[in-house]
């Protein structure tokens, strides 16, 4: 309820602020953006309409204005999406075919759904006690795990965004509507040592294009990212502690049977510990990067404990040759455990909280949950407004009595988030090869290509015997100002 009435009041002091805003002030900016993709996919072939395409698209306007010590934002979205498919969904356990299956289910079985909605609408204040580097923000705003700071060492910050960044928390603005958090953020922001702490409460949104409410899931968290090395020797290293809550009653996903999943309808509450070192070396052969992260969970799943983990493992190499096309060759592996018994009184599946795992998933048929992803990846940079990226995956169940899973957490108040397909003991998911070229065109407009496909290996196949392979594709224009 605090926050139903905080939007609104947030709403009314950046209208006041604006109107009159001191000659001290920095003026009013007036900034935004709007996305256009085009998606065509091919799912594994089922008993539904495997093959479609869509328009997907989000308008977004931001007002903000700092003034000294404080500052402000209200930013207006309006996702909306066009020609969705209508029979894209068959019976389980093969399910939605595809997300745009999912954006059509999500938003009532409208084939065009639009929304407007408060993005961002928060206020700033900045120098808590006299500390320059100490801040905290009130309102509605977007927010990333792991993304507190970016490293100077422009190899880890590559690596950070792309492989860290967003793993269990994050805005999912790959979708056309993401979402946001109520609540307040706290920063102490030092050269070498950075401290956030957060307590919100996650909006609506991702797949359904109205944004407006808020969802009876939230967290608290508090983290500690430290900078280390020298020049040539650059790394970081963070810890966080996550307490996170879903107290919506829905059926919950898992490997148990309806009928216990039916008379379970408890809270979900867990602790989540994580940690990641990331490290760039650069020597006369190019240079050398390794990354470890890991988590551990234990709580309550609803009726059942709670006991889970995740661990991933790269390394990397930037050789001298070839200097024009800037080679960087990646290679690792993603392991997150799975359930190994439905009928004990044990939930053992990594809960992936509120990510946007498409970072880790580029064609997101897959997620970090009862899953093994074995991957390699080759980045090519011929221009510096030009990336070419390739990967491969192959992606396995850790437990084969568990799900194959997929989603992306909590977007609405009558469905779980992630969905669960029984493979009937089969582990080999599918294979993957994708690649994908983003160019900036120039500050304000950007330009995306992507193309994946599916090698759907025994659980694909036992699932969709008539076609086990898959593709998925889309072209992406981007303008801000």
């Amino acid at each position: 309820m605090m926050f139903r009435i905080l939007l609104p009041t947030l709403a009314a002091a950046a209208t006041v602020l604006a109107q009159t805003a001191a000659p001290s002030g920095s003026p009013v900016r007036i900034t935004g953006g709007f996305r256009t993709r085009a998606e065509i996919w091919d799912w594994f072939e089922g008993s539904g309409d495997h093959r479609y395409a869509f328009s997907g698209n989000i308008l977004r306007v931001s007002l903000a204005q700092a003034r000294g010590d404080f500052d402000w934002q209200l930013e207006l979205a309006a996702p909306f999406l066009l020609g969705l498919p209508e029979r894209a969904i068959a019976a389980a356990p093969q399910g939605q075919l595809g997300l745009g299956a999912t954006y059509f289910a999500a938003n009532g079985g409208s084939r065009n759904p639009a929304m407007i909605f408060p993005k961002q609408g928060f206020l700033r204040w900045k120098g808590l006690f006299g500390d320059r580097t100490q801040s905290l923000r009130l309102g509605r705003f977007e927010w990333m795990d792991g993304g507190e700071v970016s490293p100077k060492d422009p190899t880890l910050a590559a690596l950070k965004r792309d492989r860290i960044n967003q793993r269990l928390i994050g805005p999912f603005a790959w979708t056309h509507t993401g979402r946001s958090f109520d609540g307040v953020h706290y920063t102490l922001g030092r050269p070498r040592l950075n401290v956030t702490a957060l307590a919100v409460i996650a909006t609506r949104g991702a797949f359904q294009t109205d944004g407006w409410g808020q969802l009876r899931t939230g967290f608290a968290t508090v983290s500690a990212t430290g900078q280390t090395g020298d020049g040539k020797n650059a790394g970081e290293w963070r810890v966080s502690a996550i307490y996170y809550q879903d107290w919506r009653h829905v059926l919950k996903t898992d490997n148990r049977p309806l009928a216990a999943r039916q008379r379970d309808s408890g809270n979900i509450r867990l602790g989540t510990v994580t940690f990641h070192y990331l490290y760039n070396r650069q020597t006369r052969a190019g240079s050398f990067n390794a990354l470890v992260w890991a988590a551990l969970q234990t709580g309550r799943w609803g009726a059942l404990d709670h006991r889970a983990g995740a661990v991933n493992l790269e390394g990397g190499w930037q050789p001298p040759a070839l200097k024009r096309l800037k080679p960087w060759l990646e290679a690792g592996l993603a392991h997150a455990s799975g359930d190994k018994d439905p009928t004990d009184r044990r939930h053992g599946t990594f809960h992936q909280l509120l990510p946007t795992p498409r970072p880790f998933a580029r064609t997101p048929f897959y997620n970090m949950m009862n899953s093994q992803d074995y991957f390699g990846m080759l980045t090519l940079r011929p221009h510096g407004k030009v990336t070419v990226r390739s990967e491969y995956h192959a992606v396995r169940l850790t437990e084969a009595a568990d799900l194959w899973y997929a989603g992306g957490g909590a977007f609405q108040p009558w469905s779980f988030g992630y969905s669960g397909r029984n493979t009937g003991g089969a582990r080999s998911i599918a294979n993957l090869w994708d690649a994908s070229c983003d160019v900036n065109l120039s500050a304000h407009v950007g330009f995306g290509g992507y193309f994946g496909h599916m090698q759907g290996k025994a659980a694909v196949r036992r699932i969709y015997p008539q076609r086990g392979n898959g593709n998925f594709g889309y072209l992406e224009l981007t303008y801000r100002f």
